[in-house]
């Protein structure tokens, strides 16, 4: 999700790019583990500024802009204990029931979820124009 809203913010929409980030949902593969949320962000800045070959360089700003969004992701998600999925959901994805709850309670932690995703989708924003404009 990340990785499409940032697409369409930069003009570089790749739909095959937002399909490789499918299964980061759940934390990488339903595990819990590192939220999508900051994986579909790393992945974001590395398709603007990584290498297309081995011929190619990378531009440093992939490291500096990755490593600030890392350093942001953490303290938004400070309050829940940890930037893996299953400390910020606490849920087991290969529960049916439980994430079947988590998607239709309005109630269920989905809702800090939501609202994580609108942070970070906003720092993300604010880290990319703040780049262009040191950077033109």
């Amino acid at each position: 999700m990340i990785l499409a809203v940032g697409q369409e913010k930069v003009g570089a929409v790749n739909e095959d790019v937002v399909k490789a980030m499918g299964a980061f949902g759940g934390g990488m593969a339903s595990s819990g583990n590192v939220c999508g949320v900051l994986s579909g962000g790393v992945a974001l800045i590395s398709s603007l500024y990584s290498r297309g070959n081995l011929k190619e360089k990378e531009d440093p700003r992939m490291w500096k802009l990755s490593y600030k969004l890392f350093k942001h992701f953490k303290t938004l998600t400070e309050p829940f204990g940890g930037i893996n999925c299953r400390d910020i959901a606490r849920l087991k994805w290969n529960d049916r029931e439980a994430t079947r709850d988590f998607y239709k309670n309005p109630e269920s932690r989905r809702k800090l979820c939501t609202r994580l995703v609108g942070d970070f989708a906003f720092a993300l924003g604010e880290l990319l124009d703040k780049d262009r404009l040191e950077n033109p």
